[in-house]
């Protein structure tokens, strides 16, 4: 299917890479279908991406695997909670993070208190506000980003 973007333009996505959140996102609860979509074909995995929703062009969200920015991140969720997600298989569920970049670098940060959780084998998923009280809402990754940037060579 042709789905328009807000980033990449018109975009051609395979039906089987459509993620249904059927209660949608926090506060974009009309909007269900979307993408991950990645700033380039070499991409690892643990790039920041976009969760471009497939019913509105004008709505991607930049988000990024936890893992790549809090190592130990291990959210606490009921998993009765997680149930109509379906069956996981044996790697579990993808998780992703959604992010906040401002205008001063300096104050990105990303939402660990409010995952979205995706199981890939149904490819249904859920955002939900999980049980730590350590996780923050805007939990900074400024010197992450620096990091990767000084790996890459930027």
């Amino acid at each position: 299917m042709l789905v328009n973007t807000k980033f990449f333009g018109e975009v051609d996505i395979a039906d089987d890479k459509v993620i249904t959140l059927p209660q949608g996102l926090l506060g974009f609860e009309d909007f269900k279908r979307f993408v991950i979509l990645y700033n380039s074909e070499k991409s690892s995995g643990n790039d920041i991406s976009w969760f471009q929703s497939v019913e509105e062009q004008a709505f991607a969200v930049p988000v990024v695997n936890p893992l790549f920015v809090k190592n130990d991140y291990n959210p606490v969720i009921n998993d009765e909670l997680l149930e109509f997600l379906g069956e996981v298989d044996e790697e579990g569920y993808f998780v992703l993070v959604t992010m906040r970049i401002p205008g001063d670098p300096k104050e990105i940060s990303c939402n660990l208190k409010a995952p979205i959780i995706i199981n890939p084998k149904t490819l249904l998923g859920c955002q939900m506000i999980v049980e730590n009280e350590e996780y923050s809402i805007r939990y900074n990754i400024y010197d992450v980003v620096q990091a990767l940037k000084e790996k890459a060579g930027e």
